[in-house]
């Protein structure tokens, strides 16, 4: 059996390095590469081809929240396929999209009791920003169309949702609708100027926003966007109050606030949707994807204020159309995998994660005592541990990409993926997760740590 697995593996592996483009390929080995090979999934754990069973850290990508081979979810692909496996948006509605809309508007703040449903995270936040520019076009309003965004935000990789993007590593050799961005700072505390308080830091970035608005004139600003917490960017949590702030500021001036809960949403903070529940805010429109299926199926979607619509609809433009649409949106598998995802959440996984979060946070903050590590921080069942050269400077540790490749190649051998990203290794494990787990996670990380460290002093290239 095992070697019937192994040449299934070396049979992939040649298949995806002679045919596969992967996600985010460099130019020099596009078309022409194979990544680490995966076979099968359970729990927190998934099997790689070398036949190691591996802890689960990044969840997949954020989203395999009630874990792998959950048999309720399974089924329920199955049995939708088996009674209606497709059908088109256009002119007609399957129940499952009817019934999961009214199941989520239990779980929205405030009046967010419509639902938009797309394939994934990037086609939600690119149905919310044209839906905002719609809605400016049927107010008669076509100059309001600039979007705030900030540094370190990730937004998704269709053209607008991109464009939206802070990473200056995404953005060194793509093309993006520049014009219509305006981009603030990154609301990172630890990287703050050295002569700033979090309050005063706090300050700062109203102050910003403010100039930004004054700058720019409000006349000509559609949208805020911003994730409560800064996935990608390193687990940013920004100051206390600076959300609500912020939302503050947007109602003031006419401005559509966009909560990114793509990866927030569906219990990673502990609750189906996380802005008003651990920040205080109601947005005028939410975006979500992966855990809204635990990753089981392709699924996204926007939850959109009825204070806009009802604007749209007495407006004097009725026959102005919203001419935006996916093949797959409301797509009735993923819809009813939804569904069966919410019974599960609902049914006692968000008052685990809850439970979790203290134990979670408080055993990755033991990490801090490495010499390694500059900070270790997060919310929920989100952490990240980031590396620098030094605490003093708080200079990060650039070896290219290696620092975290390298901690995550070693916690590998050891039983662990890790998401590493440049110097940050980000940890989003299933929100089923033990506490027993959390302790071999962290062990795990922590040797993984350990072993960099001694390889990058013998190396010669760092002297922490």
């Amino acid at each position: 059996m095992l070697e019937k697995s192994r040449e299934l593996f070396t049979t992939a592996s040649a298949d995806a390095k002679a045919h596969l483009i992967q996600p985010w390929p460099y130019a020099g080995s596009i078309g022409d590469e194979s990544r680490g090979m995966v076979g099968s999934a359970d729990g927190i754990y998934v099997h790689d081809e070398k036949g190691r069973r591996l802890i689960d850290g990044p969840a997949g990508m954020w989203c395999t929240n009630v874990g792998h081979r959950n048999a309720v979810l399974a089924d329920a692909l199955r049995d939708q396929a088996m009674e209606l496996s497709y059908n088109t948006p256009w002119y007609t509605c399957s129940s499952p999209s009817a019934e999961l809309a009214r199941r989520l508007a239990e779980h929205t703040p405030g009046d967010l009791d419509h639902f938009f449903f797309t394939t994934g995270g990037s086609t939600a936040v690119e149905t919310a920003l044209r839906f905002v520019q719609f809605y400016n076009n049927v107010k008669g309003r076509p100059q309001k169309k600039k979007i705030l965004c900030r540094e370190g935000g990730y937004h998704g990789s269709t053209y607008l949702s991109a464009s939206l993007n802070g990473s200056q590593r995404s953005r060194n050799w793509m093309d993006f609708a520049d014009e219509m961005v305006i981009r603030l700072s990154c609301p990172d505390p630890f990287r703050r100027p050295s002569h700033m308080d979090i309050d005063t830091f706090a300050d700062f970035l109203v102050g910003e926003f403010e100039q930004a608005i004054a700058d720019n004139g409000a006349d000509n600003i559609a949208a805020f966007i911003g994730e409560p917490i800064m996935a990608s960017g390193g687990v940013i949590v920004p100051p206390e109050g600076y959300f609500a702030r912020i939302r503050e500021l947007c109602s003031a001036n006419d401005i559509v606030f966009i909560a990114d809960e793509v990866v927030t949403a569906f219990g990673r903070l502990g609750h189906v949707f996380a802005s008003e529940a651990r920040f205080g805010v109601v947005p005028d429109i939410i975006t979500f994807a992966k855990g809204v299926t635990s990753g089981y199926f392709p699924l996204g979607g926007m939850a959109v204020s009825d204070r806009l619509l009802q604007e749209l609809r007495h407006s004097n433009h009725s026959e102005a159309m919203f001419a935006h649409g996916l093949t797959y949106s409301s797509h009735p598998i993923g819809c009813t995998v939804a569904l069966r995802n919410l019974d599960l959440l609902e049914g006692g996984i968000l008052d685990h994660a809850r439970e979790m979060e203290g134990y979670f946070q408080g055993q990755l903050k033991t990490l801090e005592a490495l010499d390694l590590v500059g900070e270790v921080r997060g919310m929920g069942l989100m952490g990240c541990v980031e590396c620098v050269a030094d605490r003093e400077s708080r200079n990060p540790i650039r070896l290219d990409t290696e620092v975290g490749n390298r901690i995550d190649r070693h916690c590998q051998e050891l039983g662990l993926l890790v998401r590493p990203l440049v110097h940050m290794c980000v940890m989003s494990p299933p929100l089923v997760i033990t506490r027993e787990q959390v302790d071999t996670m962290t062990a795990i990380l922590r040797q993984g740590i350990e072993r960099t460290m001694a390889e990058l002093r013998s190396e010669g290239v760092w002297q922490g």
